[in-house]
């Protein structure tokens, strides 16, 4: 009988183990994590295996969370995350025999993630959790993160790959498609105002999350209170846009991504405002003036790269995504370039802004 495909990383973990129960979490679509219950000492840490095919060097992974947890630690910081835990010889990262890679945190007991902001509230709430995230790093020289996934909200990089796209051979799909695609090209100006903005002093690299969404917070189960964010996995060095672009794409939109009820999809005001505020209570004095003066372009370049990722991988034939159906990215383009085309209509009507 094979052993469970974390018992190598369990036996190689410093702390002595006695009996323990094991249990598979819910809710990582990236990596596989468990719950290691000591039931002799009362004690539980989390065991967890870095997915290596999305992330090419694991050990950058760990490199950058070791360099949060040493700052926050060296300055005191007000800010909580999971503590890292250590194998063998003090090494925060395991790799086993079949090259699967592994690290182990702390367990925070008596927390809950929520998969969706149900309210205002809760959006308001998560936008602070990740703002104080990026200012509690103000300081820190970002040059010393690595990059996890190369180009990863790196809107030139994505157009790119949708014209690339353009050219493969599934020509009955870019049929099917020509009206999103002419859609999709005529916002190019998104890739001009990101190229420009990426080469000006105005907007400064910062330490950002790349994964800002309600789901990477943990609340207390009695308070419901935030605790602290999690899955740091893709900390890299970004700009002002990413993550509150990411929970206005998340939270703002009265449905979710996988919906196809594409006439109900709309803007939700007091979310949307709820969000931006929220992010801007904590990070207004740290933003420049043009950070501040193109704040609503945040959701605007996040909910377009994301149109162009889906778009790409349908044209090439699902390659990336996994899913569910055989249209599925295409739906999942037209309902992401829907909620943009939503969003530009909304910030000019109801907050009057001016789109370039």
């Amino acid at each position: 009988m094979s052993q469970p495909i974390y018992q190598e990383a369990l036996d190689a973990f410093k702390n002595p183990l006695h009996e323990v129960s094991i249990k598979l979490l819910d809710g990582g679509l990236i990596n596989s994590s468990y719950k290691v219950s000591n039931k002799e000492y009362h004690y539980s840490f989390l065991l967890q295996q870095i997915n290596h095919d999305v992330f090419k060097n694991p050990q950058d992974v760990q490199d950058n969370y070791q360099l949060l947890w040493n700052y926050i630690r060296d300055e005191k910081l007000d800010l909580i995350i999971p503590e890292p835990k250590y194998f063998l010889e003090n090494s925060n990262l395991y790799c086993d025999s079949h090259q699967n890679y592994w690290r182990v945190f702390e367990f925070i007991e008596n927390s809950k993630m929520l998969s969706i902001a149900g309210t205002p509230e809760q959006a308001n709430a998560t936008a602070v959790t990740f703002a104080k995230f990026t200012s509690a790093f103000d300081d820190l020289d970002v040059d010393l993160l690595h990059e996890t996934i190369p180009g990863f909200h790196n809107l030139s990089f994505r157009y790119k790959q949708f014209t690339d796209s353009l050219k493969g051979e599934h020509f009955e799909r870019m049929q099917k498609a020509i009206s999103l695609i002419d859609e999709l090209k005529q916002r190019v100006r998104y890739v001009n105002f990101y190229e420009v903005m990426t080469e000006s002093e105005e907007f400064p690299k910062r330490v950002m999350h790349h994964d800002a969404k309600i789901a990477n917070i943990l609340f207390d189960k009695k308070t419901r209170e935030v605790i602290c964010p999690v899955d740091f996995d893709t900390v890299m060095p970004g700009y002002f846009f990413s993550d509150l672009g990411d929970m206005i794409r998340s939270m703002a939109c009265s449905l979710n991504e996988a919906s196809t009820d594409f006439e109900n999809i709309s803007i939700r005001k007091y979310f949307y405002t709820a969000i931006v505020d929220g992010y801007l209570s904590v990070m207004e004095k740290q933003f420049t003036a043009s950070e501040k003066k193109y704040i609503h372009y945040a959701g605007l370049i996040i909910i377009y790269m994301q149109a162009l990722r889906y778009m790409a991988d349908y044209l090439n034939g699902d390659i990336y995504y996994r899913i569910d159906y055989p249209e599925q990215n295409f739906d999942r383009a037209k309902n992401q370039l829907t909620l943009l085309i939503k969003l530009e209509e909304f910030l000019e009507t109801e907050l009057m802004y001016k789109i370039i």
